[in-house]
């Protein structure tokens, strides 16, 4: 591992070396590294680029790390990931993506991701995305699709850590009868670049669960676009919550949809997009911070 590859590692997977039990390291195209154990196994796909991974019944308190690795320009990485989390198990799953790009060529990496969650199973999600590099665009387009059978639970962490010049983020999930899917997203843009996330999710089971949240933060001349959809179907409940802060010339636009199929069904949405309060810098700056240093820490207490 050359010192890109660790600083990447760290901060897409907080990694800082070689993991133990199942991983599968991904860089440039290609597997780097890979290691299942009894209780998770990683099987490679025999028709394309990607990886199968089975979490078996009733496993708990294991992990499994898929990092993917960019260190190329021009490089365009496709990869299909499907996981297999059976009856009863809880496990951790640890994904990002970093690009460390310093040609004028573009590195763009899609991961498509398809979750398969059993009945009663657990699942936490923690996907960092990164750009680094001052030259060639880096361009990342995650694509998560959800199946929860009954009883499951899906919390989802995803960040952009900044860096990244366009990134366009689809997520569809299936919610069935007394499951539960949360997810939380922390967004920032800055310099000209972008970000787009579509939410699709369908509360089809009885007293099914769903909580959205989304914090962003935009810069300079960014653009961010947050589209979410979420369908009641049956006795549920539904939560969107969209919170972003404006800096210079940066524009964000959040659209929701709701659609209530059952009159037992609860759907709920809130926005709001706005400045830095004027209060806080000024309550910050006496205390001896300037105004930069103001504003960059409140944005990072907003974003932690």
């Amino acid at each position: 591992m050359d010192k890109i590859d660790q600083e990447l590692l760290e901060q897409i997977a907080d990694l800082h070396t070689i993991p133990q039990g199942s991983y599968s390291i991904r860089k440039n195209g290609k597997v780097w590294d890979r290691n299942s154990t009894s209780d998770i196994e990683i099987l490679p796909k025999k028709d394309k680029e990607g990886i199968d991974v089975i979490v078996h019944k009733n496993v708990k308190n294991q992990s499994v790390h898929i990092p993917v690795m960019i260190t190329q320009g021009g490089l365009n990485d496709l990869v299909y990931n499907d996981f297999y989390i059976e009856e009863n198990a809880d496990v951790l799953i640890v994904a990002g993506c970093g690009i460390h790009n310093v040609s004028t060529q573009t590195s763009k990496h899609q991961g498509v991701h398809t979750f398969h969650l059993g009945k009663n199973s657990r699942v936490r999600y923690v996907e960092k995305h990164l750009g680094i590099g001052n030259q060639g665009e880096k361009i990342l387009d995650p694509v998560t699709n959800v199946f929860m059978e009954e009883g499951s639970t899906m919390h989802m962490e995803t960040v952009q850590l900044g860096g990244v010049s366009h990134s366009v983020r689809d997520t569809k999930a299936t919610v069935a009868d007394h499951a539960t899917l949360v997810v939380e997203e922390k967004i920032l843009t800055t310099g000209k670049q972008s970000a787009t996330t579509n939410f699709e999710v369908v509360l089809q089971g009885k007293n099914s669960h769903a909580e959205i949240t989304s914090r962003s933060v935009a810069k300079d001349h960014s653009y961010q676009s947050f589209d979410s959809q979420m369908i009641g179907k049956e006795e549920c409940f539904g939560h969107v919550s969209c919170d972003g802060i404006l800096v210079g010339n940066a524009r964000i636009d959040s659209t929701p949809k709701l659609s209530c199929q059952n009159v037992s069904s609860t759907l709920i949405h809130e926005a709001a997009i706005g400045k830095i309060a004027g209060e806080q810098l000024t309550k910050l700056m006496t205390l001896g911070l300037s105004y930069e240093q103001a504003e960059e820490l409140i944005i990072k207490g907003f974003l932690s």
